[in-house]
């Protein structure tokens, strides 16, 4: 079973890489943005507590996400491994992960994370604001504390599974191809 963790910063592409990731190796896409939007959708009691966070760029308590992410791999059946985007987001979930995968008796195969300068980031993110409707794409202010957070709480998950030895970085500017390639190039040696 092949199980990725795409990670970068927000406006890396981790959605669009997913995308391709998926449709190429058939895996389900474990998204905590998606399960978020969902949850905010229905306007369950989860879903407001997960927007109040996510206005204010923060992140959604570990205990919240890891039992939305338990209840995906448990109910999901028949798959030839998950894509994880936008998670883990810290060290704790990153060993919450494992201890869940480990009650399954699966594991991570491996971390692809996304490599952007920061300027380009921004530009992308401010660009993405224009189509997605999203409040917090089109706020400087926002994206910058998103953009800190990332820095201060979510790259330690990145030294996590280095010294594991399932970490891969890849250059995340360039065509949507190009990135796609080298990521491809990674996982077939999964």
């Amino acid at each position: 079973m092949l199980n990725i963790v795409l990670f970068g910063p927000p406006g890396a592409g981790k959605g669009t890489q997913s995308e391709k990731i998926i449709a190429k190796y058939h895996l389900t896409h474990l998204s905590t943005g998606d399960l978020f939007r969902k949850h905010l959708g229905e306007g369950t009691d989860l879903g407001r507590l997960a927007k109040k966070y996510m206005d204010e760029g923060r992140l959604v308590p570990d205990e919240v996400v890891i039992g939305m992410v338990e209840d995906k791999i448990t109910h999901t059946k028949d798959t030839n491994g998950f894509i994880f985007d936008g998670f883990p987001r810290t060290v704790a979930q990153a060993e919450a992960l494992d201890r869940l995968m480990g009650k399954n008796n699966i594991k991570i195969s491996g971390m692809i994370a996304l490599d952007v300068k920061e300027e380009i980031l921004k530009e992308r993110i401010r660009e993405r604001g224009k189509t997605s409707g999203r409040s917090d794409d089109q706020d400087d202010s926002k994206i910058e504390t998103r953009i800190r957070v990332y820095l201060d709480e979510t790259l330690p998950v990145a030294t996590y599974y280095e010294k594991q030895g399932k970490f891969t970085k890849i250059n995340g500017v360039g065509t949507i191809e190009g990135i796609f390639e080298d990521i491809q190039k990674v996982i077939d040696k999964f």
